[in-house]
C-alpha cells in the first residue's frame, strides 16, 4: 500500500490548519499516514519546493489567504492529481456575502491583532504599576507623563490612553512633597500637566469625602487649601514648560483626547 502524505501549508504559524485536520483525522483510523507541516509560506517559489519530494497520494491542507499564491497552490495541485482542502475558501466568501465587503486577504492580520492585544495588555500593565506617583522610576519610561492635583482625574484618564497603546505614569503634585526629578529630565513634550476650577475642584473634593463618610469641612475641601495646591502646581508645569490642560469642563475622554491632541499623538 502507498504512503499517504497530507501536507498543511500556511502563511502564518499553521496553527489553524493543525487544529481542525486533527479535527477531521479524529474520525478516521490512520495508518500509514505522513504530515508534513510547512509554516510561513510567502511566495510561490517555497510553495514549488515543497512539492519537490512529495509522495503520490497527497492530501493538503491550506491556510493561505493571499489569492497569488491559493491559484499557485491549486495549479501544483492538479498538475500532480493531489488533493486540496482550502480551509478559508468557502469561510471567507461566505462571510464576505453576509457583510457584502471584499476580504483584505493579508498575510499577519491576525498576527497583527494578537500583538496589538498583548501590547495594550502592556500598556495597562504599565499604567497601573505607575500610578498616583508609586514610583517615579517610570516618568522616563512612559510615552506620556501626567501631573496635577487630587481630584483632577489623573487615573482614570492614564487608563483611558493606557487603552489606547500608551504607557503612561501619573503623578500628584503636592505642596508638602518635592516634585520628582525624573520630571525635570525628560522632554516636557511628554509631560501634560492638568488643572481645574478652585470651585469645581472644591465640589469634587466634598462629594468624594461625603463618599468616605467624612465631613467635607476638613482641609482637604478648605478654599485656601486648594488655592494653594493648583498655585503650586502651576508653578511646576511653568519650570517644566510642559503643555497645560483646563479640566474643568471636560470629560475623561475629551481630556484623554486633548492629551493626545495636545502632544502630537492622536493618530499614532
Amino acid at each position: 500500500m502507498k504512503e499517504k502524505q497530507i501536507i498543511l501549508i500556511s502563511d502564518s504559524t499553521g496553527e489553524t490548519a493543525e487544529h481542525i485536520m486533527k479535527a477531521i483525522l479524529v474520525h478516521f483510523d490512520i495508518q500509514e499516514t505522513n504530515i508534513i507541516r510547512s509554516n510561513k509560506v510567502n511566495s510561490t517559489e517555497k510553495i514549488d519546493e515543497l512539492f519537490t519530494n512529495t509522495g503520490e497520494e497527497v492530501l493538503v491542507f491550506s491556510t493561505l489567504i493571499e489569492e497569488e499564491l491559493i491559484n499557485h497552490l491549486k495549479e501544483k495541485v492538479e498538475e500532480n492529481h493531489y488533493k486540496l482542502v482550502d480551509l478559508l475558501a468557502d469561510p471567507l466568501q461566505i462571510t464576505a456575502d453576509f457583510l457584502k465587503q471584499e476580504p483584505k486577504r493579508e498575510i499577519g492580520l491576525r498576527r497583527q491583532l494578537s500583538e496589538d492585544y498583548f501590547h495594550k495588555i502592556e500598556c495597562v500593565e504599565f499604567t497601573v504599576k505607575y500610578d498616583d506617583g508609586k514610583d517615579p522610576r517610570g516618568i522616563p519610561k512612559a510615552d506620556i507623563v501626567i501631573i496635577g492635583v487630587s481630584r483632577t482625574s489623573k487615573t482614570p484618564v492614564s487608563l483611558n490612553l493606557a487603552f489606547k497603546n500608551f504607557k503612561v505614569c501619573n503623578i500628584p503634585l503636592i505642596p508638602e512633597i518635592e516634585a520628582p526629578e525624573e520630571l525635570f529630565k525628560i522632554d516636557p513634550k511628554k509631560i501634560v500637566g492638568l488643572i481645574i476650577n478652585p470651585d469645581k475642584l472644591n465640589a469634587i473634593r466634598i462629594e468624594k469625602l461625603k463618599m468616605m463618610g467624612l465631613s467635607g469641612d476638613v482641609e482637604y475641601a478648605n478654599d485656601n487649601r486648594i488655592h494653594e495646591e493648583l498655585d503650586y502646581a502651576i508653578d511646576i508645569m511653568n519650570k517644566i514648560g510642559c503643555d497645560i490642560i483646563d479640566v474643568s469642563d471636560f470629560t475623561i475622554e475629551e481630556t484623554a483626547k486633548e492629551i493626545l491632541v495636545q502632544l502630537d499623538l492622536l493618530n499614532k
